[in-house]
């Protein structure tokens, strides 16, 4: 009878033109690494301007890198790794049916994209002290590398935070929906596993780019 039910249930979340789940699952996969292959390449653009000015500019570049608060970046990528890590903890505990575990798994993971929006909020006002915000009263900017710099940062990490805030919105979905959870396939969990995993990698590359580049 349960066999039955759960046949039933898996019927009813297919969806045309798929005629078997196993099909439509790895739509699903595909759609969403198409969708993130779109991603890596808008962030493989600003990472690649970080570069040619860093390959131009090497001293400039560097001497902009060191006016951000390394120890901020850092903690906010120990922030990431963990969260991504409960993630894919996550998807091994719906897999194994621990659908309550992976519920708090996720809010986990949520509770962490949070505190690194904090930290990265954190981060802007110290930088707007500092005068290191182009284009506003107040900024002290050495030369126009540095403005370069300044600007493809905020370009670069906003667009990363605005991530954040869409992979916490996906991640809510999936910590409040038992339907996600009890998917022993974790399809749903899994996707959005992969999105938050980009969003971690895409991090994991700025850091380096944008904070370690300053002189040793």
């Amino acid at each position: 009878m349960a066999h039955e039910e759960e046949t039933a249930t898996t019927e009813n979340r297919l969806h045309g033109p798929f005629h078997d789940t196993a099909r439509q699952h790895e739509a699903d996969r595909l759609g969403m690494l198409v969708f993130l292959a779109s991603e890596v390449m808008l962030f493989g653009g600003l990472l690649g301007g970080a570069l040619a000015i860093r390959l131009l500019h090497p001293v400039d570049y560097g001497r902009a890198a060191a006016q951000l608060h390394l120890w901020l970046g850092g903690l906010n990528t120990a922030i990431l790794l963990t969260s991504s890590l409960l993630v894919a903890l996550a998807v091994e505990a719906v897999r194994s049916g621990q659908a309550r575990l992976a519920a708090w798994q996720l809010r986990g993971a949520m509770l962490l994209g949070i505190a690194f929006l904090a930290v990265k909020g954190l981060e802007y006002t110290l930088e707007y002290r500092d005068g290191l915000v182009p284009g506003l009263a107040g900024a002290h900017l050495e030369s126009l590398v540095h403005a370069l710099f300044m600007n493809l940062y905020f370009a670069a990490t906003g667009l990363h935070a605005l991530h954040v805030i869409g992979g916490l919105a996906l991640l809510g979905f999936a910590a409040a929906s038992r339907l996600a959870q009890a998917d022993r396939n974790a399809v749903v969990v899994g996707n959005i596993a992969l999105y938050w995993h980009l969003v971690d990698v895409v991090w994991i590359f700025l850091y380096p780019t944008l904070y370690l580049a300053r002189p040793s």
